[in-house]
Protein backbone atom coordinates (compact mmCIF):
# COMPACT_ATOMS: atom_id res chain seq x y z
CA UNK A 1 0.00 0.00 0.00
CA UNK A 2 2.78 2.42 0.91
CA UNK A 3 4.74 1.37 -2.10
CA UNK A 4 1.78 1.97 -4.36
CA UNK A 5 1.22 5.41 -2.82
CA UNK A 6 4.88 6.28 -3.30
CA UNK A 7 4.81 5.16 -6.89
CA UNK A 8 1.61 7.09 -7.47
CA UNK A 9 3.08 10.24 -5.91
CA UNK A 10 6.22 9.86 -7.95
CA UNK A 11 4.14 9.46 -11.10
CA UNK A 12 2.21 12.62 -10.34
CA UNK A 13 5.41 14.51 -9.70
CA UNK A 14 6.95 13.26 -12.90
CA UNK A 15 3.74 14.22 -14.76
CA UNK A 16 3.79 17.76 -13.21
CA UNK A 17 7.47 18.14 -14.02
CA UNK A 18 6.77 17.05 -17.54
CA UNK A 19 3.97 19.54 -17.84
CA UNK A 20 6.23 22.35 -16.56
CA UNK A 21 8.95 21.31 -18.98
CA UNK A 22 6.42 21.34 -21.75
CA UNK A 23 5.02 24.80 -20.74
CA UNK A 24 8.19 26.34 -19.40
CA UNK A 25 7.25 29.83 -20.67
CA UNK A 26 4.43 30.11 -18.10
CA UNK A 27 6.91 30.51 -15.27
CA UNK A 28 8.46 33.80 -16.37
CA UNK A 29 5.01 35.09 -17.43
CA UNK A 30 3.62 34.39 -13.99
CA UNK A 31 6.60 36.13 -12.44
CA UNK A 32 6.02 39.19 -14.60
CA UNK A 33 2.37 39.28 -13.61
CA UNK A 34 3.28 39.09 -9.95
CA UNK A 35 5.83 41.91 -10.31
CA UNK A 36 3.34 44.06 -12.30
CA UNK A 37 0.61 43.54 -9.72
CA UNK A 38 2.98 44.48 -6.93
CA UNK A 39 3.96 47.65 -8.81
CA UNK A 40 0.40 48.70 -9.55
CA UNK A 41 -1.06 48.07 -6.10
CA UNK A 42 1.88 48.73 -3.80
CA UNK A 43 4.78 50.61 -5.33
CA UNK A 44 3.02 53.10 -7.64
CA UNK A 45 0.53 54.41 -5.03
CA UNK A 46 3.40 54.93 -2.65
CA UNK A 47 5.34 56.87 -5.31
CA UNK A 48 2.29 58.96 -6.17
CA UNK A 49 1.62 59.73 -2.52
CA UNK A 50 5.20 60.70 -2.08
CA UNK A 51 5.15 62.90 -5.24
CA UNK A 52 1.86 64.54 -4.25
CA UNK A 53 3.19 65.22 -0.80
CA UNK A 54 6.32 66.79 -2.27
CA UNK A 55 4.25 68.96 -4.64
CA UNK A 56 1.93 69.99 -1.83
CA UNK A 57 4.78 70.78 0.42
CA UNK A 58 6.43 72.72 -2.40
CA UNK A 59 3.24 74.70 -3.13
CA UNK A 60 2.77 75.44 0.53
CA UNK A 61 6.33 76.49 0.85
CA UNK A 62 6.14 78.82 -2.19
CA UNK A 63 3.83 81.79 -1.60
CA UNK A 64 1.68 82.70 -4.63
CA UNK A 65 1.27 86.39 -5.41
CA UNK A 66 -2.39 87.44 -5.35
CA UNK A 67 -4.48 90.56 -4.99
CA UNK A 68 -6.55 90.54 -1.81
CA UNK A 69 -9.02 93.22 -0.75
CA UNK A 70 -10.77 93.31 2.63
CA UNK A 71 -14.54 93.07 2.74
CA UNK A 72 -16.15 96.26 3.95
CA UNK A 73 -19.44 97.30 5.47
CA UNK A 74 -21.38 99.96 3.60
CA UNK A 75 -24.42 100.84 1.56
CA UNK A 76 -24.79 99.20 -1.84
CA UNK A 77 -26.98 101.00 -4.37
CA UNK A 78 -29.13 98.74 -6.54
CA UNK A 79 -29.70 100.04 -10.05
CA UNK A 80 -31.81 99.02 -13.03
CA UNK A 81 -30.17 99.90 -16.34
CA UNK A 82 -31.54 100.59 -19.80
CA UNK A 83 -30.47 102.15 -23.09
CA UNK A 84 -32.62 105.25 -23.51
CA UNK A 85 -33.41 107.96 -26.04
CA UNK A 86 -33.53 111.65 -25.15
CA UNK A 87 -37.02 112.91 -25.99
CA UNK A 88 -38.14 116.56 -25.71
CA UNK A 89 -41.22 117.28 -23.63
CA UNK A 90 -42.60 119.31 -26.55
CA UNK A 91 -41.65 119.25 -30.22
CA UNK A 92 -43.61 121.55 -32.54
CA UNK A 93 -43.51 121.76 -36.33
CA UNK A 94 -44.51 125.36 -36.99
CA UNK A 95 -46.79 125.73 -40.03
CA UNK A 96 -48.63 128.61 -41.59
CA UNK A 97 -52.38 128.81 -41.08
CA UNK A 98 -52.94 131.04 -44.11
CA UNK A 99 -51.85 130.88 -47.74
CA UNK A 100 -49.50 133.58 -48.94
CA UNK A 101 -45.98 134.68 -49.61
CA UNK A 102 -43.37 134.36 -46.87
CA UNK A 103 -42.08 137.90 -46.57
CA UNK A 104 -39.46 137.63 -43.82
CA UNK A 105 -38.11 135.51 -40.92
CA UNK A 106 -37.04 136.96 -37.57
CA UNK A 107 -34.92 134.19 -36.08
CA UNK A 108 -31.53 132.58 -36.52
CA UNK A 109 -31.14 128.88 -37.03
CA UNK A 110 -30.39 127.27 -33.68
CA UNK A 111 -31.66 130.28 -31.74
CA UNK A 112 -33.42 129.83 -28.41
CA UNK A 113 -36.78 131.56 -28.49
CA UNK A 114 -39.47 132.30 -25.95
CA UNK A 115 -43.17 131.60 -26.21
CA UNK A 116 -44.83 134.33 -28.28
CA UNK A 117 -41.67 135.52 -30.06
CA UNK A 118 -42.24 136.62 -33.67
CA UNK A 119 -40.69 134.09 -36.05
CA UNK A 120 -41.95 134.92 -39.55
CA UNK A 121 -44.32 137.17 -41.47
CA UNK A 122 -46.73 136.29 -44.30
CA UNK A 123 -47.81 138.96 -46.81
CA UNK A 124 -50.67 140.82 -45.10
CA UNK A 125 -51.96 142.88 -48.07
CA UNK A 126 -54.59 140.42 -49.36
CA UNK A 127 -56.08 140.10 -45.89
CA UNK A 128 -56.11 143.87 -45.35
CA UNK A 129 -58.15 144.19 -48.54
CA UNK A 130 -60.60 141.59 -47.20
CA UNK A 131 -60.81 143.52 -43.97
CA UNK A 132 -61.59 146.77 -45.78
CA UNK A 133 -64.31 145.06 -47.81
CA UNK A 134 -65.88 143.56 -44.70
CA UNK A 135 -65.81 146.89 -42.89
CA UNK A 136 -67.45 148.64 -45.89
CA UNK A 137 -70.14 145.98 -46.05
CA UNK A 138 -70.78 146.43 -42.34
CA UNK A 139 -71.13 150.19 -42.69
CA UNK A 140 -73.66 149.79 -45.49
CA UNK A 141 -75.71 147.18 -43.66
CA UNK A 142 -75.70 149.22 -40.45
CA UNK A 143 -77.10 152.21 -42.36
CA UNK A 144 -79.83 150.05 -43.89
CA UNK A 145 -80.60 148.63 -40.44
CA UNK A 146 -80.89 152.11 -38.97
CA UNK A 147 -83.35 153.18 -41.66
CA UNK A 148 -85.39 149.98 -41.20
CA UNK A 149 -85.65 150.60 -37.45
CA UNK A 150 -86.92 154.14 -38.09
CA UNK A 151 -89.57 152.80 -40.46
CA UNK A 152 -90.54 150.21 -37.87
CA UNK A 153 -91.17 152.92 -35.27
CA UNK A 154 -93.41 154.75 -37.77
CA UNK A 155 -95.34 151.59 -38.60
CA UNK A 156 -95.97 150.93 -34.94
CA UNK A 157 -97.37 154.43 -34.47
CA UNK A 158 -99.61 154.05 -37.53
CA UNK A 159 -100.81 150.63 -36.42
CA UNK A 160 -101.80 152.03 -33.04
CA UNK A 161 -103.94 154.58 -34.92
CA UNK A 162 -105.32 151.75 -37.05
CA UNK A 163 -103.92 153.40 -40.17
CA UNK A 164 -102.07 150.28 -41.47
CA UNK A 165 -102.66 146.61 -41.33
CA UNK A 166 -100.94 144.25 -38.89
CA UNK A 167 -99.30 142.47 -41.84
CA UNK A 168 -97.34 145.58 -42.84
CA UNK A 169 -96.06 145.97 -39.29
CA UNK A 170 -94.99 142.33 -39.09
CA UNK A 171 -93.20 142.59 -42.44
CA UNK A 172 -91.23 145.59 -41.26
CA UNK A 173 -90.27 143.85 -38.02
CA UNK A 174 -88.99 140.85 -39.99
CA UNK A 175 -87.03 143.18 -42.29
CA UNK A 176 -85.30 144.74 -39.28
CA UNK A 177 -84.28 141.33 -37.97
CA UNK A 178 -82.95 140.44 -41.42
CA UNK A 179 -80.74 143.51 -41.46
CA UNK A 180 -79.59 142.79 -37.92
CA UNK A 181 -78.48 139.34 -39.11
CA UNK A 182 -76.61 140.88 -42.02
CA UNK A 183 -74.77 143.17 -39.63
CA UNK A 184 -73.71 140.17 -37.51
CA UNK A 185 -72.42 138.42 -40.63
CA UNK A 186 -70.44 141.53 -41.52
CA UNK A 187 -68.93 141.66 -38.07
CA UNK A 188 -67.95 137.99 -38.39
CA UNK A 189 -66.25 138.71 -41.70
CA UNK A 190 -64.33 141.53 -40.07
CA UNK A 191 -63.24 139.27 -37.19
CA UNK A 192 -62.21 136.61 -39.72
CA UNK A 193 -60.13 139.10 -41.70
CA UNK A 194 -58.48 140.32 -38.51
CA UNK A 195 -57.75 136.73 -37.52
CA UNK A 196 -56.15 136.10 -40.89
CA UNK A 197 -53.98 139.15 -40.34
CA UNK A 198 -53.01 137.73 -36.95
CA UNK A 199 -52.09 134.41 -38.56
CA UNK A 200 -49.78 136.30 -40.93
CA UNK A 201 -47.58 136.94 -37.89
CA UNK A 202 -46.19 133.51 -37.02
CA UNK A 203 -45.12 133.36 -33.39
CA UNK A 204 -43.49 130.64 -31.30
CA UNK A 205 -46.04 128.40 -29.54
CA UNK A 206 -43.45 127.18 -26.99
CA UNK A 207 -40.10 128.13 -25.54
CA UNK A 208 -37.31 126.15 -27.09
CA UNK A 209 -34.61 125.91 -29.70
CA UNK A 210 -35.32 126.55 -33.37
CA UNK A 211 -33.93 124.06 -35.85
CA UNK A 212 -32.78 124.60 -39.40
CA UNK A 213 -34.96 126.79 -41.63
CA UNK A 214 -37.16 124.72 -43.93
CA UNK A 215 -38.53 127.53 -46.12
CA UNK A 216 -36.74 130.67 -47.28
CA UNK A 217 -38.36 134.13 -47.55
CA UNK A 218 -40.03 134.80 -50.91
CA UNK A 219 -41.59 131.35 -51.25
CA UNK A 220 -45.31 130.79 -51.37
CA UNK A 221 -46.52 128.84 -48.33
CA UNK A 222 -49.85 127.16 -47.78
CA UNK A 223 -51.72 125.80 -44.81
CA UNK A 224 -51.79 122.39 -46.49
CA UNK A 225 -47.97 122.12 -46.60
CA UNK A 226 -46.75 119.06 -44.64
CA UNK A 227 -43.16 120.10 -43.91
CA UNK A 228 -43.88 123.37 -42.17
CA UNK A 229 -41.61 126.38 -41.80
CA UNK A 230 -39.43 125.26 -38.88
CA UNK A 231 -39.22 122.82 -35.95
CA UNK A 232 -38.95 123.96 -32.34
CA UNK A 233 -37.95 121.61 -29.52
CA UNK A 234 -38.16 122.36 -25.84
CA UNK A 235 -34.81 121.70 -24.17
CA UNK A 236 -35.62 122.43 -20.53
CA UNK A 237 -36.76 120.19 -19.05
CA UNK A 238 -35.85 117.11 -21.10
CA UNK A 239 -37.03 113.53 -20.81
CA UNK A 240 -35.37 110.17 -21.42
CA UNK A 241 -37.39 107.11 -22.44
CA UNK A 242 -35.68 103.80 -21.69
CA UNK A 243 -36.83 100.16 -21.42
CA UNK A 244 -36.27 97.72 -18.56
CA UNK A 245 -36.93 93.99 -18.43
CA UNK A 246 -40.28 92.85 -17.16
CA UNK A 247 -38.47 90.92 -14.39
CA UNK A 248 -37.38 94.26 -12.90
CA UNK A 249 -40.80 95.88 -13.21
CA UNK A 250 -42.24 94.77 -9.87
CA UNK A 251 -39.22 96.05 -7.99
CA UNK A 252 -39.64 99.45 -9.65
CA UNK A 253 -43.41 99.52 -9.13
CA UNK A 254 -43.07 98.86 -5.41
CA UNK A 255 -40.88 101.91 -4.98
CA UNK A 256 -42.85 104.04 -7.44
CA UNK A 257 -46.16 103.40 -5.64
CA UNK A 258 -44.74 104.74 -2.39
CA UNK A 259 -44.53 108.18 -3.97
CA UNK A 260 -40.80 108.42 -3.32
CA UNK A 261 -38.65 110.17 -5.92
CA UNK A 262 -36.57 107.60 -7.77
CA UNK A 263 -33.27 109.11 -8.99
CA UNK A 264 -32.19 108.43 -12.56
CA UNK A 265 -28.68 109.01 -13.91
CA UNK A 266 -27.89 109.49 -17.59
CA UNK A 267 -24.48 108.34 -18.82
CA UNK A 268 -22.87 108.59 -22.22
CA UNK A 269 -22.82 105.70 -24.68
CA UNK A 270 -19.62 104.25 -23.18
CA UNK A 271 -20.93 104.64 -19.60
CA UNK A 272 -17.87 106.65 -18.59
CA UNK A 273 -19.28 110.16 -18.16
CA UNK A 274 -22.37 111.06 -16.17
CA UNK A 275 -24.30 113.59 -18.22
CA UNK A 276 -27.26 114.54 -16.05
CA UNK A 277 -29.30 113.70 -12.96
CA UNK A 278 -33.08 113.41 -12.96
CA UNK A 279 -35.96 111.42 -11.56
CA UNK A 280 -38.49 108.86 -12.76
CA UNK A 281 -41.57 110.57 -14.22
CA UNK A 282 -43.87 107.71 -15.20
CA UNK A 283 -44.13 104.06 -16.31
CA UNK A 284 -45.76 102.88 -19.51
CA UNK A 285 -49.10 101.07 -19.23
CA UNK A 286 -48.13 97.86 -21.03
CA UNK A 287 -45.28 95.42 -21.63
CA UNK A 288 -43.92 94.97 -25.11
CA UNK A 289 -44.49 91.26 -25.73
CA UNK A 290 -41.97 91.13 -28.58
CA UNK A 291 -39.07 92.22 -26.35
CA UNK A 292 -40.31 91.48 -22.84
CA UNK A 293 -39.62 95.05 -21.75
CA UNK A 294 -41.60 98.02 -20.46
CA UNK A 295 -40.78 101.68 -21.13
CA UNK A 296 -39.99 104.17 -18.40
CA UNK A 297 -39.79 107.96 -18.75
CA UNK A 298 -37.46 110.06 -16.63
CA UNK A 299 -37.33 113.87 -16.51
CA UNK A 300 -34.16 115.97 -16.27
CA UNK A 301 -33.85 119.74 -15.59
CA UNK A 302 -31.19 119.95 -18.33
CA UNK A 303 -30.11 123.39 -17.14
CA UNK A 304 -26.81 123.23 -19.01
CA UNK A 305 -28.29 121.49 -22.07
CA UNK A 306 -26.34 118.31 -21.33
CA UNK A 307 -28.95 116.22 -23.11
CA UNK A 308 -29.79 116.69 -26.78
CA UNK A 309 -32.97 115.49 -28.55
CA UNK A 310 -32.76 111.94 -29.96
CA UNK A 311 -29.43 111.32 -28.20
CA UNK A 312 -28.74 107.76 -27.00
CA UNK A 313 -27.84 107.54 -23.31
CA UNK A 314 -27.45 104.81 -20.71
CA UNK A 315 -30.01 105.35 -17.96
CA UNK A 316 -29.54 104.03 -14.42
CA UNK A 317 -32.56 103.95 -12.13
CA UNK A 318 -31.89 103.67 -8.40
CA UNK A 319 -34.49 101.26 -7.00
CA UNK A 320 -33.00 100.22 -3.65
CA UNK A 321 -30.11 100.71 -1.23
CA UNK A 322 -28.72 97.77 0.74
CA UNK A 323 -27.85 99.46 4.02
CA UNK A 324 -24.96 98.18 6.18
CA UNK A 325 -24.21 95.35 3.78
CA UNK A 326 -21.01 93.32 3.59
CA UNK A 327 -19.47 94.37 0.29
CA UNK A 328 -16.71 92.59 -1.64
CA UNK A 329 -15.38 93.06 -5.17
CA UNK A 330 -17.43 91.08 -7.68
CA UNK A 331 -14.19 89.67 -9.11
CA UNK A 332 -13.60 87.79 -5.84
CA UNK A 333 -16.66 85.58 -6.34
CA UNK A 334 -15.84 82.11 -7.70
CA UNK A 335 -18.23 79.41 -8.88
CA UNK A 336 -17.69 75.70 -8.98
CA UNK A 337 -19.32 72.31 -8.36
CA UNK A 338 -19.47 73.11 -4.66
CA UNK A 339 -21.40 76.34 -5.34
CA UNK A 340 -20.43 79.98 -4.94
CA UNK A 341 -17.32 80.67 -2.85
CA UNK A 342 -14.41 83.01 -2.25
CA UNK A 343 -10.84 82.51 -1.13
CA UNK A 344 -10.32 84.13 2.25
CA UNK A 345 -6.77 85.01 3.32
CA UNK A 346 -6.08 83.89 6.88
CA UNK A 347 -3.68 85.48 9.32
CA UNK A 348 -1.03 82.79 8.72
CA UNK A 349 -0.78 83.75 5.04
CA UNK A 350 -2.80 80.83 3.68
CA UNK A 351 -6.18 80.78 2.03
CA UNK A 352 -9.33 78.88 2.81
CA UNK A 353 -12.35 78.20 0.65
CA UNK A 354 -15.42 79.93 2.06
CA UNK A 355 -18.90 79.26 0.72
CA UNK A 356 -20.97 82.44 0.44
CA UNK A 357 -24.50 83.59 -0.29
CA UNK A 358 -24.62 86.51 -2.75
CA UNK A 359 -27.37 89.09 -2.24
CA UNK A 360 -26.83 91.63 -5.05
CA UNK A 361 -24.18 92.27 -7.68
CA UNK A 362 -23.88 95.83 -8.92
CA UNK A 363 -21.10 96.57 -11.36
CA UNK A 364 -17.77 95.81 -9.70
CA UNK A 365 -19.22 95.26 -6.22
CA UNK A 366 -21.39 92.62 -4.58
CA UNK A 367 -23.19 92.42 -1.28
CA UNK A 368 -22.76 89.15 0.63
CA UNK A 369 -25.64 87.85 2.71
CA UNK A 370 -23.59 85.17 4.51
CA UNK A 371 -20.11 83.65 4.49
CA UNK A 372 -17.81 86.67 4.80
CA UNK A 373 -17.46 89.25 7.54
CA UNK A 374 -16.27 92.86 7.14
CA UNK A 375 -12.50 93.10 7.41
CA UNK A 376 -11.74 89.63 6.03
CA UNK A 377 -9.50 89.72 2.97
CA UNK A 378 -10.78 88.00 -0.15
CA UNK A 379 -8.68 87.15 -3.21
CA UNK A 380 -9.72 89.17 -6.27
CA UNK A 381 -6.89 88.24 -8.66
CA UNK A 382 -4.94 84.99 -8.92
CA UNK A 383 -7.64 82.72 -7.51
CA UNK A 384 -7.35 80.29 -10.44
CA UNK A 385 -3.99 79.03 -9.09
CA UNK A 386 -5.14 78.50 -5.53
CA UNK A 387 -6.32 75.51 -3.54
CA UNK A 388 -7.35 74.97 0.07
CA UNK A 389 -4.45 75.81 2.38
CA UNK A 390 -2.28 77.41 -0.33
CA UNK A 391 0.18 80.00 0.89
CA UNK A 392 -0.25 83.42 -0.69
CA UNK A 393 1.53 86.74 -0.73
CA UNK A 394 -0.83 89.71 -1.28
CA UNK A 395 0.60 92.30 -3.64
CA UNK A 396 1.45 95.73 -2.25
CA UNK A 397 -1.41 98.20 -2.48
CA UNK A 398 -4.03 95.49 -2.89
CA UNK A 399 -6.05 96.66 0.07
CA UNK A 400 -7.39 99.71 -1.73
CA UNK A 401 -11.03 100.25 -2.53
CA UNK A 402 -12.12 98.60 -5.79
CA UNK A 403 -13.16 100.86 -8.63
CA UNK A 404 -16.88 101.45 -8.61
CA UNK A 405 -18.60 100.12 -11.69
CA UNK A 406 -21.28 101.93 -13.58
Amino acid sequence: MGKEGGELGGAEGRALFGTLRKHWWLVPAAGCLIVAAAYMFLIKPAIERSSAGKKRNSAQARAMPVVAIPAKMGDLSVYVNGLGTVTPVYTVTVKTRVDGQLMDVYYREGQTVKKGDLLALIDTRPFKVQLDQAEGQLARDQAVLTNARIDLDRYRALWEKDSISKQQLDTQEALVKQYEGAVKVDKGLIDGAKLQLTYCRITSPIAGRVGLRLVDPGNMVRASDTNGLMVITQLQPMTVVFPITEDSLQQVLRRFKTGAELPVEAYDREQKEKLAMGSLLTIDNQIDTSTGTVKLKAIFPNKQNELFPNQFVNARLLVDVKAKATIVPASAIQRGPQGTFVYVVKEDGTVTVRKISVDEIQGAEASIAAGVSPGEKVVTDGAERLAEGAKVEPKPGSTGTPRKGR
